[in-house]
């Protein structure tokens, strides 16, 4: 052999003769033949350059140079033992560490839930969260810097080398303030809105919704005057709640609901906004496919869920 072929049985064998004090005793445990272990021993010792053990008839013991030896070889193969470990751990999600996108109003009702759980079963994975809009959400997951994202529908050219999954898909909701005429009505048509002021999440963190509102109202027979583009969702209610317009929201936001607003279903109540979970088709890990086989195990229950039911 030499160290550039050394492999941890010639350090393993060489430990077993060291532990059990000689030949006999190590093949045994081994379950190998005596000869064979032998002459792996010396080929070690000839290639080192080195006297690992004195031989005698009855037993071997180290010389100096062998405790040496053997004190490296026992954190070697540890290391080594550990190593492999880990890997099967990591094989089976157990370990390792997992990065995750959330919309804050979209995941609210059922997300927590979910991490408790993932991390309950998988103590040995590094979960982190970071509340991101849909366009950095598809950022990061190209980048690398997210594992997994829930989001809006991602763009079309970003099909190819996403997966994605339905969750559930949300109803809109007219956001007004207290003592709007049209927050009289159980219900807000479309065209009743298009003479006010519109406040809309910002388009550049999620396009797919932005332009859905606007088709919504351009089917209604106008085009929207957007007066503010919020970068948050609750931002889009304490707007209106300033008095600065009406507001176009998905339902699931309807837990941030302030005391100055009310919010309405629409008319016709024709848009579906679905939220997914989505993440690179080439970077599923262990620990990802254990997530997402986590949330998959509640999906059912996220439908019910739903604000507004909608599910």
């Amino acid at each position: 052999i030499n160290e550039e072929r050394m492999e941890l049985r010639h350090l393993r064998y060489f430990r077993a003769v060291a532990d059990s004090g000689g030949f006999r005793e190590a093949a045994r445990r081994l379950h190998i033949v005596q000869p064979a272990l032998s002459q792996t021993v010396s080929d070690l010792e000839r290639e080192l350059g080195v006297t690992l053990l004195v031989r005698n008839s009855r037993a071997v013991r180290l010389t100096a140079e062998g405790e040496i030896f053997l004190q490296e070889v026992k954190q070697i193969l540890e290391h080594a033992d550990r190593a492999v470990e880990l890997a099967r751990r990591a094989s089976r999600g157990e370990i390792g560490a997992l990065s995750l996108g959330f919309l804050g109003s979209a995941t609210a009702f059922f997300l927590p839930t979910i991490v408790r759980e993932y991390r309950r079963r998988f103590p040995g994975v590094r979960l982190t969260l970071h509340e991101m809009a849909p366009t950095p959400q598809v950022e990061g997951l190209r980048a690398g810097r997210l594992d997994v994202g829930f989001t809006r529908p991602v763009p079309a050219a970003d099909d190819a080398w996403l997966r994605s999954e339905c969750l559930y898909r949300d109803s809109l909701l007219a956001v007004l303030p207290e003592g709007h005429p049209l927050a009289a009505r159980e219900t807000v048509p479309v065209k009743n809105m298009a003479d006010a002021p519109l406040v809309l999440f910002h388009r550049a963190g999620a396009p797919d919704l932005f332009d859905a509102i606007v088709g919504l109202c351009s089917r209604a027979g106008f085009a929207p005057r957007v007066v503010n583009e919020a970068d948050l969702m609750q931002t889009v209610l304490t707007l209106v709640e300033a008095g600065e317009g009406v507001g176009l929201v998905p339902a699931c936001v309807g837990h941030l609901r302030g005391s100055g607003v009310v919010l309405r279903p629409v008319e016709p109540d024709t848009l579906r906004i679905p939220l997914v979970m989505v993440w690179p088709a080439a970077r599923e890990s262990a620990a990802l496919r254990s997530f997402l086989g986590l949330v998959r195990e509640h999906a059912e229950a996220i439908k019910r869920m739903v604000p507004g039911g909608t599910g």
